[in-house]
Parts: structure tokens; C-alpha cells; sequence
């Protein structure tokens, strides 16, 4: 949003790095300075839709299309009541009709389209599902508190690690200094050969760092619901299964073309079938496409079924 300015007073972030940009509900942007101008007395007038707004509704804008900031509003608002799950319909189908729902709701909102209606709706459905909503909240209350207490506890782990690693550092050198030290004073005081000194002292140090190189004991610590988190297991939050069935074989799919083999990838290549082919671009390329693979695709296509024979024409033949 560098080169993104303020549609008021045209300030842009080179000219004031400082600068916020602030969005309300009707999706139109306005720096902080003009914010603070406008709606001096808690409510005014949007400069460019003149909807009413209130100061206290307005929110950093993380976007810079607008458009995108008033449907990210939206859908979050909108969530907030439509928060079933799943397992509360009878079917897939009815799942999936409730979040096409969603998403039409959605839509007309940030499109400005039949919003009185939608509205009605929306408020309609708040009135008829009102002990739900409140479930749907309370639940999601508690997943949001566990994964804050989980991003959290995670934080202080990385903090504390981090510490512990520059400790482990200065002890390490200590150590060092400490070693040097003492290979210098062998050196000069003692009768013993230096060669041997030297791989005594080296020999001690190989040591010293393949004891350090174990890793810690893991550290598991439990949260208030009940989960537990530590280092050896910070990727899984629930036990795997146990699954004693069989191990899955995989059997070679053998497809009949009814027609004449098709020829191999390596034979495509060798005996010169894309010479008069044009050859992928880049962009091409990077999507997935490439010549040998469209070339035997194309061969397969054509020599797919041509020894079918249809059952009628062997009717009327017998």
C-alpha cells in the first residue's frame, strides 16, 4: 500500500510513512488524520457514498481494494451468525445448500445488491435459530480460547528455547576459551609429545560436542482443556489411530483400448513424434504442460477404440 493514497487529501505512505488507512462498513478508505477531522463528534457522513458512519466503527484497513476489505467485514459479520456445523444437517446436500446460502448472503451484501431484503433475512433467520447461534457461539468461544492458550503457550516455548540456545552458546564457548587455555599451558609445561597433546585435546573435544549434539528430554505441558503440547509432538494435537488391517498393494491399472498399443512415453521421445510439434513455453511449462506429455495423450485418444465393433452391425451381419 506504499503508492496507495487517501481519497480526501491525497496523502500517500512515501510522502507520510506514518500514515493508517482506516475503512468503515460502507468499504470506502480514509486516513487516520481525516477520520479524526470528519468524525470529530462520534458520527458524520461517508465523503464518497454519504452513508452514515460512526468513529467508533471504523478499523485499520489490512487491504488495499477496498472491495476486498468490506467483504472480509462482511463475511466475518455474517459468520458470526451462520455458524453451523456440519454435523447439525441430516445430509451433505443440506450442508452444502446452507453455505451457498452463505455465500448468495454474502454477495448481495458487498455488492449492494437487494441489501433491504437480505438484511430482512438475515435478521429473519437470527429470530428463528436464536438457540443455535448461541451454541454455535459458545463452541466457537472455546475452540478460539484453546487455540489462543495453544499460540500463546507456543510463543513463551520459543522464547524460552531461544534462550536456552544462547546460554548453550556461551557455555559453549566458555568451554572453548577453557580448552585453548589448557592445551596452551600442556603445551608449554609438559614433557609429553606435542602431536599427542594436540590429539588428546582434540579427541576430548569430539566428545564434548557429540554429548552436547543430544537432544533434550521432551518437555510436555498440559493445557487447561485437558490437551497436552510439548516439543516431541508439537506438529499432532490428537493420537493417530491404531489401524491393524492389512498393508495397501498397489495393482498396475491395465487399460484395454480396443485398438491398436499405443506407443510409450520413452518411445514418443525416441522415435521422433514431437519433431513437428510446437514446443511449451515457460508459461506453459510451469502450468503443468509439456510437449511429449500432450503428444501421447493425443495418441492414445486416436487409437482408442478403433477395433470397436458395435453390436447392431454384428446382428444384422449374423
Amino acid at each position: 500500500m506504499d503508492d496507495f493514497a487517501c481519497p480526501r487529501c491525497r496523502t500517500t505512505k512515501f510522502q507520510n510513512p506514518s500514515l493508517k488507512m482506516m475503512v468503515n462498513v460502507c468499504g470506502h478508505g480514509l486516513c487516520e488524520s481525516c477520520v479524526e477531522l470528519l468524525f470529530l463528534k462520534g458520527s458524520g457522513n461517508c465523503p464518497e457514498c454519504k452513508i452514515p458512519l460512526r468513529r467508533n466503527n471504523f478499523r485499520v484497513q489490512l487491504f488495499e481494494d477496498a472491495a476486498v476489505e468490506k467483504e472480509v467485514d462482511i463475511r466475518r459479520r455474517v459468520l458470526r451468525d451462520f455458524n453451523k456445523k456440519e454435523e447439525d444437517f441430516a445430509s451433505l446436500r443440506e450442508y452444502n445448500d446452507y453455505l451457498e446460502e452463505i455465500e448468495t448472503i454474502i454477495y448481495n451484501l458487498t455488492n449492494n445488491i437487494d441489501v433491504i431484503n437480505t438484511n430482512k433475512k438475515i435478521e429473519q433467520y437470527k429470530k428463528d435459530n436464536r438457540e443455535q447461534i448461541q451454541k454455535g457461539k459458545g463452541r466457537m468461544g472455546r475452540d478460539e480460547y484453546e487455540l489462543e492458550e495453544m499460540l500463546e503457550l507456543e510463543k513463551h516455548m520459543n522464547e524460552a528455547r531461544k534462550h536456552e540456545i544462547l546460554l548453550e552458546e556461551a557455555e559453549v564457548k566458555k568451554k572453548r576459551l577453557k580448552r585453548k587455555e589448557a592445551l596452551i599451558d600442556e603445551l608449554m609445561f609438559s614433557n609429553t609429545d606435542a602431536k599427542n597433546i594436540v590429539q588428546t585435546f582434540a579427541q576430548q573435544a569430539k566428545e564434548e560436542e557429540e554429548e552436547t549434539r543430544k537432544p533434550p528430554p521432551p518437555k510436555v505441558t498440559k493445557f487447561s482443556s485437558g490437551i497436552e503440547f510439548g516439543r516431541k509432538s508439537q506438529s499432532t494435537f490428537l493420537p493417530l489411530p491404531m489401524d491393524d488391517s492389512p498393508m495397501y498393494e498397489y495393482t498396475p491399472i491395465v487399460v484395454d483400448p480396443n485398438g491398436p498399443q499405443p506407443p510409450s512415453e520413452e518411445e514418443v521421445m525416441q522415435e521422433g513424434f514431437i519433431n513437428h510439434i510446437r514446443t511449451e513455453t515457460e508459461q506453459e511449462k510451469a502450468g503443468g504442460f509439456t510437449t511429449n506429455i500432450a503428444c501421447l495423450r493425443a495418441l492414445q485418444e486416436s487409437m482408442m477404440g478403433l477395433y470397436h465393433v458395435s453390436r447392431n452391425l454384428v446382428r444384422k451381419v449374423s
